[in-house]
């Protein structure tokens, strides 16, 4: 599939390692401008770094998505740098550091956070397009969801597995909601990467046996990379799927 995105401006949230990085590397590589964003400063630079390394455009902020107001400016700077958001692409997430604990366990402030950042963050940035991409009568949201989200979850933790699964209910109701502007709306939801420090740390935490059986759950019987994700939001951020909207495109190597 060749796809080009010259023209286009693609803002990519979570973008300074894993998945992130992944995709804001494939969507600079083909003609994309590229606004990326993340907490973790130093490493959001180096994904500039690559980026500007393959002779790529790749602009980098600071920005916490939780922050209604930081996302406003952002995409405000980044449609009047470039003349308006085409793509964006809601992969800011993950567990924040946290780990499986029995429910009774789990405080209000853990839960909302986890929530807050997997749910809310996404709607904040597809609040901040609309208007944009209403106006041009077009554009393509991609939300990084998860298997977690269609099922249960492998970290055991109660509100990623519920945060991933309302972030597909966002995808489905945003997608007859922007439709008529000719904005789609569509999910990814990865199997098990190996692709930041939290899943090294997690895959690390299953030993040699666990390891080999959730392999041996998996059809093809190996894992995949931040890369086979990335290809998936390419084919929804494309001319390839100007039909398709409200779906999950599980990325996970068969279940």
């Amino acid at each position: 599939m060749n796809v080009d995105f010259s023209g286009k401006t693609a803002i990519v949230t979570g973008a300074a390692h894993g998945f992130g990085r992944a995709i804001s590397l494939a969507f600079a590589l083909r003609g994309a401008r590229v606004w990326a964003c993340d907490i973790v400063g130093d490493e959001l630079l180096e994904t500039q770094a690559l980026c500007r390394a393959e002779g790529a455009s790749c602009a980098t902020r600071a920005v916490d998505v939780c922050d209604k107001q930081a996302v406003d400016v952002f995409v405000a700077e980044a449609a009047a740098a470039t003349g308006g958001v085409h793509i964006l692409v809601n992969n800011a997430g993950g567990v924040l550091g946290q780990v499986g604990r029995p429910l009774e366990e789990v405080t209000p402030e853990q839960w909302q956070r986890i929530f807050d950042v997997n749910v809310t963050g996404a709607f904040y940035l597809s609040q901040a397009v609309a208007p944009g991409m209403k106006a041009a009568r077009g554009g393509r949201i991609i939300n990084i969801s998860s298997g977690a989200g269609l099922g249960i979850s492998l970290t055991g933790i109660q509100a990623y597995a519920s945060a991933k699964a309302a972030q597909i209910g966002l995808t489905r109701q945003l997608a007859h909601e922007l439709g008529p502007w000719g904005i789609t709306v569509n999910n990814i939801a990865p199997g098990f990467v190996r692709s930041n420090a939290a899943t090294e740390r997690q895959w690390e935490s299953y030993g040699a046996e666990g390891q080999q059986a959730l392999v041996d759950r998996i059809a093809l019987k190996r894992l995949g990379s931040a890369d086979d994700i990335a290809n998936g939001v390419l084919f929804f951020a494309s001319d390839y799927a100007n039909w398709i909207t409200g779906q999950v495109l599980s990325i996970d190597g068969g279940k």
